[in-house]
């Protein structure tokens, strides 16, 4: 440790100021320029449900065209290739999430979203330019790559950079981001649904997504790269430089010191814990100074990883990650962002013109409610937050189902009431309100805190593939369903919303105010054989923020040389300590 002190006090290099900024401005500007990458995802996600019924849509695609006019046989064959024309962007996001678990430790997270925005703008070009369904779809699928990249990239950018404290405020950013994406998306269908002469109405709001990757390909390699990932490959001065210029302090500050060292030794005891050395082995040769960092694994070796059962918990931790990605979508989200104006317009039965204001005014609901998660995660935690939103949204879907049904003709099984209808409308904006304080940004700030750096580009990469799995699945089969089913669709979304409250309240620790080193140690101290046990374990660990520096490393049974502060084991309380390196 002397010798990185002494190079940080030599280096004239080290680059300490971005954009000409530092500390909090600086916080500001990463937080901006990453989240106009979900703005662009809200964006993509919502631009196609208000282009699906226009007629130089459906007159350039005819194959999509799913209005009541046609025989059932051939509106049943055009609503599954509509579900798949929107749906394969999903599999292109897959992909590039799937890629990232390769290339996000390879590259790093600054060049994932440079790449990342070139590919959404070659999509996006392919799409707008379109004259045949063949070309929409490869269109899709490219634009679905690149926002891969970037949707299983920017959090881990957002997590790895800021403290504890403002963690889950800056990650909760992104997901207001994305409802102004989805919001902007629907006004701009709204404005281009009055150009009625030529098909720029539904070229133009394809095309505008440029704007947003465009601006992301031309700055963001200017923003700082992760400073945990700078330490993972060994560059200790630029991961300094880093943690400078983002608390604002000297080079050589205790605070820079002191988060350099304690990453490291978190991947050091990672490294330990692959070779069996675990508990009081790896802390007496970690204070005696007999273990360096190893080379980074082989990828190959990476994904082994990511299903080993030892005191990481590698695999317990990508399954929470993976689940908390997989419920936000089976929740029913997606159900009403692509499909707003369809549903207002086919199943509540409102004319083109009002479906899409509603639409709108939706999306901008959507949007203002979102940032309740912004002003809150820190205060009430992500585990009540989600529990909120959960029950909320079981609610809402089953109150939706006896409002849909009574607002639907008495061909579809309903009663025919109006009022109804109404009703359904509105509550189809509460649950956006409580998906938005509840799951939101949630699913997106999650898994890039409970996934250890050894393996987060990888787990994040694959969790973030389970999200785009099973929105396609939802976007594929919502227009399928509302075909077939009707009404009781919603019955269906009702009891999965059900099914995860107990999920998150047994399973899914609190991570307020823990570092992501303190999130390691939560898991190191848990019994393998019992995946709830680390709920408790997180409510009993004294917060980062509660104290004047990081949350001291914690280890089991600690030895008394090395012991900084170790309060009573009564009480359930945890043994702690600070492993200090030679």
């Amino acid at each position: 440790m002397k010798d990185f002190l002494a190079f940080t006090k030599a280096s004239t290099e080290v680059k300490t100021v971005f954009f000409g900024c530092r500390g909090t401005p600086l916080h500001r500007v990463v937080a901006a320029i990453a989240g106009i990458g979900f703005l662009l995802f809200g964006y993509d996600q919502g631009v196609m449900g208000g282009l699906l019924t226009l007629p130089t849509f459906i007159q350039e695609f005819p194959s999509m065209d799913t209005t009541d006019h046609l025989p059932p046989d051939v509106k049943t064959h055009n609503t599954t290739i509509q579900g798949t024309a929107v749906g394969i962007y999903e599999i292109g996001c897959m992909l590039g999430a799937l890629f990232t678990m390769w290339a996000g430790d390879k590259l790093g997270r600054r060049y994932m979203i440079f790449w990342g925005s070139i590919i959404i703008t070659i999509g996006a070009i392919l799409q707008c330019a379109a004259y045949s369904l063949a070309q929409f779809i490869v269109g899709r699928v490219i634009a679905g790559i690149g926002n891969g990249f970037i949707t299983a990239t920017v959090p881990m950018l957002q997590a790895e950079c800021a403290r504890p404290e403002r963690r889950g405020a800056l990650v909760m950013l992104e997901g207001a981001l994305v409802t102004g994406g989805i919001a902007l998306s629907y006004w701009i269908d709204f404005g281009f649904y009055f150009v009625k002469t030529n098909d720029a109405d539904w070229r133009f709001p394809v095309a505008f997504q440029c704007v947003f990757s465009m601006f992301l390909t031309f700055t963001v390699m200017s923003l700082p790269e992760s400073p945990r990932w700078l330490v993972k490959k060994g560059r200790y001065e630029q991961a300094a430089g880093v943690f400078a210029a983002l608390e604002d302090v000297a080079l050589d500050d205790p605070y820079v010191i002191d988060q350099v060292t304690r990453v490291k030794e978190s991947i050091i005891m990672g490294q330990l814990a692959q070779h069996g050395i675990e508990g009081e082995e790896a802390q007496r040769k970690m204070a005696a100074g007999e273990c360096q960092m190893g080379d980074e694994l082989p990828f190959w070796q990476q994904i082994k990883l990511l299903f080993t059962f030892g005191k990481k918990k590698h695999f317990h931790r990508t399954m929470l990650a993976y689940w908390i990605q997989v419920m936000h979508q089976v929740s029913g989200i997606n159900l009403i962002t692509y499909y707003a104006a369809y549903i207002y317009q086919t199943s509540i039965g409102m004319n083109a013109m009002n479906s899409r204001i509603l639409a709108a005014c939706n999306g901008t609901e959507y949007f203002l409610a979102s940032w309740v998660a912004f002003y809150t995660i820190e205060r009430f935690g992500r585990r009540k937050l989600m529990l909120f939103g959960t029950i909320g949204q079981a609610c809402t879907m089953a109150i939706l189902t006896g409002c849909v049904y009574a607002s639907s003709t008495p061909a579809d099984g309903g009663l025919g009431n109006e009022g109804a209808g109404i009703a359904a409308a509105v509550f189809l904006f509460v649950f956006n309100s409580f998906f938005a304080i509840g799951w939101l940004g949630m699913s997106w700030l999650y898994p890039a805190e409970i996934t250890s750096l050894e393996v987060r580009a990888p787990a994040n990469g694959l969790a973030t593939s389970g999200n785009w799995v099973f929105n396609f699945m939802v976007v594929m089969v919502t227009p399928v369903a509302f075909n077939s089913i009707k009404w009781r669709t919603y019955i269906i979304f009702a009891c999965i919303n059900a099914a995860m409250i107990p999920t998150i309240y047994f399973m899914y620790p609190e991570t307020m105010g823990k570092s992501l080193e303190d999130i390691d140690m939560i898991f190191a101290l848990s019994n393998p054989k019992t995946p709830w046990d680390v709920v408790g374990i997180s409510r009993r660990m004294p917060s980062s923020i509660d104290n004047a520096s990081p949350a001291p490393i914690i280890l089991e049974k600690p030895s008394q040389e090395n012991l900084e502060y170790a309060p009573s084991m009564s009480e359930g309380t945890i043994n702690s300590v600070r492993i200090e390196t030679a």
